[in-house]
């Protein structure tokens, strides 16, 4: 994991995968991009193979279609491409906070890159903060992330971390996610990307207030038995097929709600839909079984956790409508 540390940095506290470079506060982008492994560029080459008559000037061809992209510093290939994929840099997605940080109070708060380049992104503190019942604390970010392998559009995320734990949650609501994706067909403006955000950065109090409804919402034992069922199955009617890979889950989150977790005993989460849902949030941030820090990073911002984690809200949602 050696050089997966020197792929990311940060400000503050650890973060909660627990990987990184610390770094002063208010550092300028460059800096960044040194720390947080992100000062190389992606290259593009087409896709090149060579015919039976080896050694031949006329074995190795060209396919015009298909680009390998590849790293700058190590040359090391990163993915196979069509010829109309629109690349997005490293230096891109730190310079998108650029003038969030220098005229809107933004503040970054960690960055680096995953699976060896294939996906990288940037994590900034918006400023927003609200408390839950006189302690509980949940800030707002907006999360940056993109991938040169095709499996992540580049995609501007307002997400809230829960402090007393470091849970993070992507802001939604009415089951529809507020983020902005720029599939790699269209070319990434950063600035249009912004003033689309104006719109879902404003739904902070209306996403904050639906979670204070949630820590109002009191939850009976059998309740929240039911809410984790339908959380960690595929769907309400498989609980007869859970495995014990799903049975050891719904022991772990129902311990984490029952006073196990970090911040279940505070008054907004004990007995109640926020509890119900920051258990799931802990499960999928801390618990899960990964083959890594890195892998249960990538599942839970853009795989099977943040999926969960989704799923978890809008069951928590109906729990307290």
């Amino acid at each position: 994991m050696a050089h997966l540390i020197e792929q990311m940095a940060y400000v503050g506290q650890t973060p909660w995968h627990d990987l990184g470079n610390a770094l002063p506060p208010n550092q300028p982008i460059e800096v960044w991009a040194r720390e947080a492994g992100m000062d190389w560029t992606i290259c593009s080459s087409p896709v090149r193979y060579q015919t039976d008559e080896a050694g031949s000037s006329d074995s190795i061809l060209s396919f015009e279609e298909q680009r390998v992209l590849y790293r700058s510093d190590t040359k090391a290939p990163l993915s196979v491409v069509g010829g109309r994929y629109q690349v997005v840099q490293p230096r891109e997605v730190l310079g998108f906070y650029r003038d969030l940080t220098e005229i809107s109070g933004f503040e970054l708060e960690t960055a680096g890159v995953l699976k060896a380049g294939k996906k990288f992104w940037a994590l900034a503190r918006t400023g927003k903060e609200t408390v839950i019942k006189g302690s509980d604390i949940v800030r707002g970010y907006l999360l940056l992330a993109t991938s040169c392998d095709g499996t992540l559009a580049t995609t501007a995320t307002p997400t809230t971390v829960r402090v007393v734990c470091n849970n993070t949650l992507s802001i939604a609501l009415n089951g529809a996610a507020s983020a902005v994706k720029v599939p790699h067909s269209t070319s990434f403006d950063a600035q249009a990307v912004k003033k689309q955000l104006g719109v879902a950065v404003t739904q902070w109090d209306s996403f904050m207030y639906r979670m204070k409804t949630l820590s109002e919402c009191k939850v009976k034992s059998h309740e929240s038995m039911n809410y984790f069922l339908k959380v960690l199955c595929q769907s309400d009617n498989q609980t007869d097929a859970l495995g014990l890979t799903n049975e050891r889950a719904l022991k772990k989150v129902q311990a984490l709600y029952e006073g196990g977790g970090r911040g279940a005993e505070l008054a907004a989460a004990k007995g109640s839909a926020w509890g119900l849902l920051n258990a799931v949030t802990e499960f999928v941030d801390h618990e899960r079984r990964a083959r890594s820090q890195e892998y249960r990073l990538d599942s839970a911002w853009f795989g099977q956790g943040a999926a969960l984690k989704q799923r978890a809200l809008d069951y928590a949602l109906q729990l307290a409508s």
